[in-house]
């Protein structure tokens, strides 16, 4: 079953707010395990460990680390903070590189964690735009260091290698920032689909469930319920005929009887959840049952002159194998929910868009108010009601037909603008007759 599609006023912050700290805390992870390395050389090495200016640069890191925590818990701009992480990164890294040798340092390792981590933290293409970045830097560092446009950081570093070797380290480093950029793009690209696919899934078990339990509670309600209603309009009907009963007491006795119905309607509609009937397919033409559908709520007054039909409900051949039955159910029920939103009139658009040989797409759409965002997310859900006097129960019951057809269902809304839902059935055996 497809997970249904809304249209939402505005898309979610592309950015997670987990996300962002855990960037945070993994910064400060490599940050002690750079500051740990140089305290291990400091203390036992006889050449002395690294200078003061690393230290700095640490605390800078540590500090940087702080602000972030504080702007994290102030929870705003997300996406502001993790593209200054990643600046911030990737100019410390350059001034580690710098202090360290520039060229002849093994520092420059370092850039690919800020690449790893704006592929991870940031949406769409932020990987490559941090190894731009960080190509950048360390080029403009090397080629400003060899050319004598920045000084080397200590005198032992003035040695500078050969235009050979500047270029192949170059070079080097640049195919390692763009293919980590690549590979992580591809990488967050299909962890970001599986996830929305599990979240899709989780939404789809969670109204099964629903589905289940309510079939669950239509059993036991129809067994308990049913056989006294029957009696009770059995009753009252023999009543009314046998007494001789005055306009009002006829009047309450209508009420009763009309109550009963409504009652024992919705109880058969509590059965379709819990002990579907065996159903007998045949060949049948979606286009007739349609049809019928329409004349039906058009001879009890619900589709009037404000309601123009579109659509080519009444021309097509729509030849099926199924249950004629269960199909007037899913019409009479989407029809009805589209006049229920169109009180005041509009457009309702009934459609079998050409098919081909694997599938029938059925397409009911009117202009009505449209679903709330609310009623979007609990969409199938048995017993919630978009609408005033519903059980909530129509979407449910046409849902379950559908996934018993092996179907799809998509229903696509806009706040006062309409709904329109589609359906896709896989043609069963005996469809081609």
């Amino acid at each position: 079953m497809d997970a249904v599609k809304p249209r939402p006023a505005g898309g979610p912050d592309p950015v997670e707010r987990r996300s962002v700290l855990l960037y945070n805390v993994y910064r400060l992870v490599v940050l002690t395990s750079l500051l740990v390395s140089a305290l291990i050389i400091q203390f036992s090495s006889s050449e002395g460990g690294p200078n003061l200016p690393f230290y700095y640069l640490i605390l800078a890191g540590y500090g940087f680390a702080a602000v972030c925590f504080v702007l994290y818990a102030w929870g705003r701009a997300l996406v502001v903070q993790a593209y200054l992480q990643v600046i911030f990164d990737l100019l410390l890294i350059t001034a580690f590189v710098y202090i360290s040798g520039g060229l002849a340092s093994s520092m420059y390792f370092l850039y690919v964690f800020p690449i790893i981590a704006a592929s991870l933290v940031l949406a769409g293409r932020s990987g490559f735009l941090a190894a731009s970045l960080a190509a950048i830097l360390f080029g403009a560092l090397v080629d400003g260091v060899y050319f004598g446009l920045i000084p080397p950081f200590r005198s032992d570093q003035a040695a500078n290698p050969s235009l050979g070797t500047l270029l192949v380290t170059l070079f080097v480093a640049w195919a390692v920032f763009v293919v980590i950029a690549v590979l992580m793009n591809k990488l967050t690209g299909s962890l970001r689909r599986t996830r929305a696919a599990l979240r899709a899934v989780e939404k789809e078990l969670l109204v099964r469930e629903r589905l289940s339990e309510a079939g669950r509670i239509s059993a036991s309600l129809a067994h308990e319920i049913r056989n006294p209603l029957a009696a009770i309009s059995g009753s009252v009907q023999v009543l009314k005929k046998d007494l001789d009963l005055n306009a009002e007491q006829k009047e309450l006795m209508d009420i009763v009887l009309k109550e009963s119905q409504r009652v024992s309607h919705s109880l058969e509609q509590f059965l379709d959840f819990a002990l579907p009937a065996k159903q007998v397919f045949s060949l049948i033409n979606l286009r007739d049952i349609m049809d019928e559908t329409v004349k039906i709520l058009q001879g009890g007054g619900e589709l009037d002159g404000k309601v123009v039909l579109e659509g080519n409900y009444r021309t097509s051949d729509v030849p099926f194998f199924g249950n004629a039955g269960q199909f007037r159910q899913v019409f009479w029920n989407l029809i009805k929910n589209a006049l229920k939103a169109m009180p005041e009139g509009g457009r309702l658009r009934l459609d079998f868009p050409e098919h081909g040989r694997k599938d029938v797409r059925i397409v009911v759409a009117d202009t009505g108010r449209g679903l709330s965002e609310a009623d979007q997310a609990h969409l199938f859900e048995p017993f919630y009601s978009g609408f005033e006097n519903g059980r909530g129960l129509g979407l449910s019951i046409v849902r379950k037909i559908i996934d018993d057809y092996d179907g799809r269902i998509e229903i696509r809304s806009s706040a006062e603008k309409g709904t329109e839902v589609i359906i896709t059935l896989p043609l069963r055996k005996g469809a081609g007759a």
